[in-house]
């Protein structure tokens, strides 16, 4: 009867030991590194929202923000301030096709960072232009990085997003990407935590 005990109080000391013992094997933010969201949003007039005060990519930046802990960098330019829907997707099918690239705010010290989303609206298949001069700006600071794209949209999906920053940044690990209906960011914080989820955040 004494031996009987002894193996059980074993036993037991195992089952405690194997449930509370040594840490838990999940992925942190301190692995895989310091995040940064950068993304450029669009207020005013949009298409299927109408006039909106804050952009849709903005939330979205929001949520990753919230859920990751990530810093944020806005691509802000005031080229596109108080337009109507109609001549600012004129003016940004002009960009795209003379390859402009609209000067922005301020800047971000990429070194510091291990994980980069990028985000922003479809305009006319890709990223609007002032985007493109951030990639530039940046063309060699994301080597060996982890770039995630993301989109807002109305239909176009991630467009030619993905590859554009492929091609933008050779040297970084660009994942698959994410892209969400722009009318449903405000509702559809879920979708974003999924998505997340699925990347280990």
């Amino acid at each position: 009867m004494i031996f009987k005990t002894i193996i059980m109080a074993a036993m037991g000391l195992l089952v405690t030991m194997s449930c509370s013992g040594g840490p838990k094997q999940e992925t942190t933010m301190e692995q895989k590194g310091k995040a940064l969201v950068v993304f450029f949003s669009h207020a005013g007039d949009n298409y299927a929202v109408g006039n909106i005060e804050v952009g849709n990519t903005k939330i979205v930046a929001d949520y990753i923000s919230e859920i990751t802990g990530a810093d944020q960098f806005e691509i802000v330019t005031h080229k596109y301030d108080g337009m109507a829907y109609n001549p600012l997707i004129k003016l940004a099918q002009e960009e795209a096709n003379k390859g402009e690239l609209p000067e922005y705010e301020g800047d971000v010290d990429m070194s510091k960072y291990d994980t980069v989303f990028i985000g922003g609206p479809v305009w006319w298949g890709t990223y609007p232009q002032v985007m493109f001069t951030f990639f530039k700006k940046h063309e060699n600071d994301l080597a060996g990085k982890t770039v995630i794209p993301f989109t807002t949209h109305e239909g176009s999906g991630l467009a030619n997003c993905v590859e554009d920053v492929k091609d933008a940044f050779p040297g970084a690990n660009v994942t698959k990407g994410f892209s969400i209906y722009g009318h449903e960011v405000r509702t559809e914080r879920a979708k974003v935590e999924k998505w997340l989820k699925g990347l280990g955040f």
